[in-house]
């Protein structure tokens, strides 16, 4: 019976089926590299043999091809040379960040001139831009400068595997003298608007820091000893746009418009404007992984809600997953999509449960309950990818993360609203609301990190991780094979 009521609940996950088979193609080819034409004809093969004997097991065998060969195919490789002195032409991304001695900055290398013939190639690879501070950067500089791209060098293995997947070649140091010419700066996209919004708000630096980095997912201000104290206690995760700040703005953004179904067809308009208000936000924050996925699930509720189908969490997080895996492999790799997985997985498969186990009459004690219960779960799911990465384990912030959650609410809140409408009159009121918001989430992680045991210092191995993590999804496909209880009605 267990096993049928399993079979049953995942018939309703289909996208789970097909995402399992394809990720997993996505990860073995990490370590093996296999000819395009052996992956070409198992991929015909089995999905002929999917398509004309209806046969499962050839089309998980067809979506580990798929999931190898896009992985394959999709493996970034340094489009300029390293190691070499020659011309670049470069474009900032984002707003440089200056720290202390030097300044750094993400860029994009369009071009770069052939030492042996003197032709400008093109190029889409990434570099980390280092400048001492008497260099001037400012947002969209566009430059052509001489230097050499070297590979990442120090840090952990896997930091320069992570940079490699998201498409860096290494690092170019860049003066003042290097410096071949300064070109037109290219045109302003909505990220740096939004950044530049946030600016006109009158808040304290490390206050203006956390806006920034909260609701427009710009970190460059940020200080070294404030990211710190973030990670140490456990709160790290409010500092990136991610699922739970796009979240925030698809709750609020339907609650404004709530009066829009009153109107003739204005249901239609309402779910349009949600959607592309979470699209929006989402661009405005620079195309996070993390935000990404959090988008593709609100788009599904929307259409959900506006068409009155069933939503099921687990199979649109399935499905958020392998469309972006399919648009980008190599996001499978990276920290920042794994810790957004795997947080709202384990809130979907637990934490939801657990919020409706512990229902009381009281609508506020049930928000507090709720927000606490959702901070654990997401805690717990992630502390074994969090201890093997970064070598520390949070404790204290299983404690603390609901109060900060509704404190990173109001920040997000007031700085999402205040992208949207720059009303300059109430300028005022959105820096004190988001400001004294900031400045409370601060006191709340430097204030933990600061507790003696607070963060304890532990690396977990990668097979240990696999292990924990297999004993997880065994934990939670028993839940899932349980028998519900049935209820019989005394008659009355």
């Amino acid at each position: 019976m267990g096993i049928r009521r399993l079979t049953e609940r995942l018939d309703r996950m289909p996208m789970l089926k097909l995402l399992a088979p394809f990720a997993a193609g996505i990860a073995l080819s990490v370590w093996y590299t296999l000819p395009l034409w052996f992956l070409a004809a198992a991929f015909v093969t089995t999905g002929l043999a999917a398509l004309l004997m209806r046969s499962s097991s050839a089309t998980i065998g067809m979506l580990f091809v798929a999931g190898f060969a896009a992985a394959q195919l999709r493996t970034p490789a340094p489009s300029v040379p390293r190691g070499i002195v020659t011309a670049y032409e470069i474009a900032l991304e984002g707003f440089p960040s200056d720290r202390g001695g030097y300044t750094t900055a993400d860029a994009l290398v369009t071009a770069w001139r052939d030492p042996s013939d003197g032709t400008w190639r093109a190029s889409d690879a990434r570099v980390r831009l280092y400048t001492d501070s008497l260099t001037k950067l400012h947002p969209g500089d566009r430059l052509r400068c001489r230097g050499t791209v070297r590979p990442f060098r120090g840090g952990a293995e896997s930091y320069r595997r992570l940079m490699q997947r998201r498409g860096y070649a290494g690092t170019l140091w860049v003066d003042e003298r290097a410096i071949l010419e300064r070109l037109a700066p290219a045109a302003s996209d909505l990220h740096r608007r939004a950044v530049e919004r946030l600016e006109r708000l009158e808040m304290g630096p490390e206050a203006a820091a956390v806006v920034e980095s909260m609701a427009a997912g710009e970190r460059r201000a940020l200080s070294s000893e404030l990211r710190d104290a973030y990670s140490r206690s456990g709160l790290a995760h409010l500092l990136a746009v991610s699922g739970l700040h796009t979240g925030i703005v698809f709750v609020l953004i339907n609650a404004l418009l709530w009066w829009l179904p009153l109107l003739r067809r204005g249901h239609l308009v309402k779910n349009l404007l949600a959607i592309g208000a979470v699209w929006l936000f989402v661009a405005a924050a620079g195309y996070p992984p993390s935000a990404v996925r959090a988008a593709i699930m609100c788009t599904v509720l929307q259409t959900a809600l506006a068409s009155g189908s069933e939503y099921v969490g687990m199979n649109a997080l399935a499905t958020a997953a392998f469309l972006m895996l399919l648009w980008n492999p190599n996001w499978l790799g990276d920290i920042s999509f794994q810790l957004s997985f795997v947080a709202v997985a384990g809130i979907l498969a637990w934490g939801v449960p657990l919020c409706r186990r512990c229902r009381t009459r009281w609508r506020l004690v049930n928000a507090v309950i709720d927000a606490y219960l959702i901070g654990l779960v997401a805690s717990l799911a992630t502390v074994p990818l969090i201890a093997h990465t970064f070598g520390s384990i949070p404790l204290a912030g299983l404690l603390i993360n609901p109060l900060a959650i509704l404190l990173g609410g109001v920040v997000v809140f007031a700085g999402t609203l205040w992208m949207l409408l720059p009303i300059e009159p109430l300028a005022p009121l959105f820096a004190f609301v988001a400001g004294h918001a900031a400045e409370g989430i601060n006191f709340l992680a430097r204030a933990t990190a600061a507790l003696p045991g607070g963060a304890v210092d532990y690396a977990l191995s990668a097979p240990h991780t696999v292990v924990i993590y297999a004993l997880y999804l065994f934990a939670t496909l028993a839940a899932w094979s349980r028998e519900a209880k049935k209820s019989v009605p005394l008659p009355t």
